[in-house]
C-alpha cells in the first residue's frame, strides 16, 4: 500500500528503526531518533545499494517519488544514479 502524507505525518518513533515501504524501492526510513528519511534500495551490477533522497517534510512524497522515477530511468539506461 503506498504511503500518504497524513500516514507519513503520524508515524512516530519506534524502539527499533522502521522502515515503511511506497513501492519500487523507495521507503521511509524511521530511525528511533524520530527523523523520516527517504530512502531507495535498489540492485546495480549484481550488487545490492542503498539511494538517500533527504528528510521529510524538506522532500516531499511527490518528490521523493519524482527522484525514484529519475533514478529507475538512469538504472534502466544501465546508468548507477
Amino acid at each position: 500500500m503506498p504511503l500518504t502524507d497524513t500516514h507519513i505525518r503520524s508515524l512516530k518513533p519506534d524502539s527499533k528503526p522502521r522502515k515503511y515501504f511506497d513501492g519500487g524501492g523507495l521507503f521511509l526510513y524511521v530511525p528511533t531518533s524520530g527523523s523520516k528519511l527517504w530512502r531507495m534500495a535498489y540492485r546495480f551490477d549484481g550488487k545490492s545499494k542503498l539511494l538517500s533522497f533527504g528528510e521529510y517534510p524538506t522532500v516531499s512524497l511527490r518528490d521523493a517519488r519524482e527522484r525514484r522515477e529519475d533514478a529507475r530511468r538512469l538504472l534502466a539506461k544501465g546508468i548507477d544514479p
